[in-house]
């Protein structure tokens, strides 16, 4: 369950009965007495911190519980809500949601309210649980939620009565349920990517809401300073849905719950709430993937099912691009790649390509084939930034800004979440089972390890890149255009591109994510994390076997058609295969189906000869050495003598050596990537202990891969100043030296 804490916030629009009386009563006095003001402001707002582990930190004598009890010493009109639980013996427990507070009179903690629960408090994700238990606690007419992240400012709450009074207002035939209002995001100066996340976020708070609000009134909670009204949401299911993985994006289904229910919702920009955004690459890719797996929910949902029913058309057009559509078109554009490159490289193996641009009565076909095609890959995402910008700032800033983003890689970052998002969407689409991804929202100057940015990204980014890139140089050697180096790049550049920025984007965004020292240390310890045998209670970060296993997670969860259209996806590296082993000399040009099929024969002696060697090694390496290196020599006497016979009785040719490599590598990992569906199965056999183990070859394989131009950059003299200076501010790259001299002296008195 989430440690972190949400603040709520609650506003009486007009003075109670209680209060009322005892301003009468002590008028004469208190008029007079310094801070009538401060208990006015007392008796107007009331904060409540909504902690669920407030009370198992106090009983662990935790020194956040003790931060906790500072702040309420220190600011009287706060209370704590925590779930508290009592042991009634014979392992029976009781529940129950606890308010507190700090008395100055008694200089000690005392309990307001005590409600007791049917059960644990466990139903569904930290933060809605936290918002809908403390919802209980709170007074007033009107209910703020504000995320421990976010901050205010006092000139902005000096704005709170107008904002309330917008509940009296009419948009349109009804009063307003939940007052949109902006945010500030202040950590844009911390670094390139807490900037571009920063621009991003300001398009989508204030261009992107206004809109929605009006003229569109498709707009939904999306911030947590929105400002709710209580009565109209305590009777109608609270503020946020806690169920699990359905709802994971608990914020914006209050919104589906107010509209479906005949709410209103309305932004207004006149007021704004600070907030502090990810700065780092790993947060901002799990934030990502966070809300992508909730959109992808999102899709599956009822709500947005009803929604789609009884919306009229235009405002139905207007919220499925707003939510849903939004990942669904990046998801399309992504596989719009795919659909292009795997096209192109089967008209080039097949001969299709070569055969119309030779006929002179193909020439339409051929000037088609020769078209340049660029796909926008996350350079006009940032538009919307542009048009905001151009409105708050300016045009030539605007536009300058932009330009300074573009030499900042801007498109790299972009280009790195259009991937995120749409494998996270994609996934959950075809298998469900989306989770809550814990961000941590520290300052991030840390450099990051290559294993860890491995486990990542490998899955979401890595392996899709290699796989495009593979393609890419398969049809640049088969292609008849390929040939013309120019009419080439015009048509792959965009590819190159979206190849380079997946693989590269994790270390250029990472402190000394170029530092040649640093470089080989990642390397041993990706090689060490990647063979660590540890037991059953080894984690992720500890053990490959573990985080592979982790990996196959929503395999195991999703239904019979997730499962077949896994399979369906992973035949295209079959018909990769089918498309090279006719361009092998050996073939002599035969064309006949045979040909396939005796291909299967190379695939079935290598993997014979693996899991041969697989087994000497386990068996023989520790002990008995000697057979082991017999085994090993016995192999390479056995490939000379098939390659010798193969070059004396067939057309059989050095290079096709290399070629057949390019084919049977993609079939593998495909028969690998069918081997995990069927993992039930194959589990209860011998067989599976040699999946885990080609399984580790083929990670071990795209490990070393895409470490290649990470370590030649980190060897250019340098590079490392370069990125630093433009990817970080001054008082960042200052931070970062300080940071790389500590642990420079760290590691010395270590050794």
């Amino acid at each position: 369950m989430r440690a972190e804490e949400s603040l709520s916030e609650s506003f009486n629009s007009e003075r109670s009965p209680s209060a009322r009386s005892l301003s009468r009563t002590n008028s004469s006095v208190s008029l007079l007495f310094k801070g009538h003001e401060y208990g006015t402001a007392l008796m107007k707002f009331t904060y409540v911190v909504a902690c669920q582990i407030y009370g198992t930190q106090k009983a662990r004598k935790d020194p956040n519980a003790e931060e906790i009890l500072y702040l309420m010493k220190t600011n009287e009109a706060l209370r704590v809500a925590y779930v508290d639980e009592v042991s009634t013996g014979r392992d029976g427990k009781e529940y129950y949601s606890v308010l507190v507070k700090f008395d100055q009179q008694l200089n000690k903690e005392v309990e307001i309210f005590r409600v007791k629960l049917p059960g644990p408090l466990k139903l569904g994700e930290g933060k809605p649980e936290n918002q809908n238990h403390a919802m209980i606690f709170t007074r007033g007419d009107a209910v703020q939620t504000i995320d421990m992240n976010q901050d205010n400012y006092f000139e902005e709450a000096l704005k709170i009565r107008n904002l309330l009074e917008e509940f009296r207002r009419y948009y349109g035939a009804r009063k307003p349920t939940i007052l949109g209002v902006r945010e500030h995001v202040f950590t844009g100066s911390v670094s390139s990517l807490a900037w571009f996340m920063s621009a991003q976020e300001t398009s989508f708070v204030t261009l992107g809401q206004r809109v929605l609000a009006n003229p569109l009134k498709v707009r939904m909670h999306y911030g947590h300073p929105d400002v709710f009204d209580r009565f109209w949401f305590l009777t109608r299911g609270g503020i946020s849905k806690a169920s699990r993985v359905i709802n994971i994006s608990e914020d914006i289904f209050a919104g589906f719950n107010c509209t479906l229910r005949g709410g209103n919702v309305t932004h207004h920009e006149y007021i704004q709430v600070g907030k502090g955004r990810d700065v780092g690459l790993n947060q901002i890719s799990m934030f990502e993937a966070k809300v992508a797996s909730g959109n992808g929910e999102q899709v599956l949902s009822r709500d947005v099912y009803r929604l789609g029913h009884r919306l009229d058309f235009f405002r139905m057009l207007s919220f499925f691009y707003t939510t849903v559509g939004f990942f669904f078109n990046t998801m399309l554009v992504i596989l719009t790649v795919y659909a292009f490159l795997w096209s192109r490289l089967y008209l080039a193996l097949s001969g299709v390509e070569g055969s119309a641009l030779a006929q002179d009565s193909n020439k339409a076909l051929g000037t088609i084939l020769n078209q340049q095609f660029i796909i926008q890959l996350g350079i006009f995402t940032a538009l919307p930034m542009i048009v905001e910008n151009s409105l708050e700032q300016g045009f030539l800033q605007a536009i300058w800004d932009f330009l300074t983003m573009q030499l900042q890689l801007s498109s790299v970052f972009y280009t790195f979440s259009m991937g995120t998002r749409t494998h996270f969407f994609g996934r959950t689409i075809l298998h469900g089972g989306a989770k809550y991804r814990a961000t941590g929202r520290g300052f991030v100057v840390q450099h990051k390890s290559f294993a860890e940015n491995y486990r990542l990204y490998a899955r979401s980014h890595f392996v899709k890149a290699v796989e495009l890139g593979l393609i890419l140089i398969v049809y640049a050697t088969h292609s008849a255009v390929a040939k013309d180096t120019l009419v080439y790049i015009a048509l792959t550049i965009t590819s190159w591109f979206l190849v380079m920025s997946w693989i590269l984007a994790p270390f250029v965004f990472n402190p000394s994510g170029f530092d040649w020292l640093k470089t080989v240390d990642d390397f041993d310890d990706f090689m060490n994390w990647i063979w660590f045998r540890g037991s059953v209670f080894a984690k992720a970060e500890q053990s490959w076997e573990r985080w592979w296993y982790e990996e196959q997670e929503h395999l195991r969860t999703t239904g019979i058609w997730g499962k077949i259209m896994e399979i369906i996806l992973d035949l295209r590296f079959f018909f990769f295969q089918y498309g090279i082993v006719y361009q092998l000399d050996i073939t002599a040009g035969s064309t006949s189906i045979a040909v396939y099929g005796l291909s299967w024969i190379y695939v079935l002696v290598a993997f014979g000869i693996y899991v041969v060697v697989a087994y000497a090694r386990d068996k023989y390496a520790a002990k008995e050495h000697i057979y082991y290196r017999l085994v090993q020599f016995l192999v390479i006497i056995l490939a000379i003598l098939v390659i010798i016979a193969l070059l004396k009785f067939t057309n059989f040719n050095f290079i096709d050596i290399f070629t057949s490599m390019l084919a049977f590598v993609p079939t593998g990992w495909g028969l690998l990537l069918i081997a995990q569906v069927f993992r039930p199965l194959l589990q209860k056999t011998i067989f599976w202990n040699v999946v885990v183990s080609v399984a580790r070859m083929y990670d071990i394989l795209f490990g070393v891969t895409i470490m290649i131009p990470m370590a030649v950059l980190s060897w250019l003299p340098g590079f490392q100043s370069m990125q630093t200076r433009i990817l970080f501010n001054e008082a960042f790259s200052r931070g970062l030296r300080i940071f790389q001299i500590v642990t420079g002296k760290k590691s010395k008195t270590d050794v």
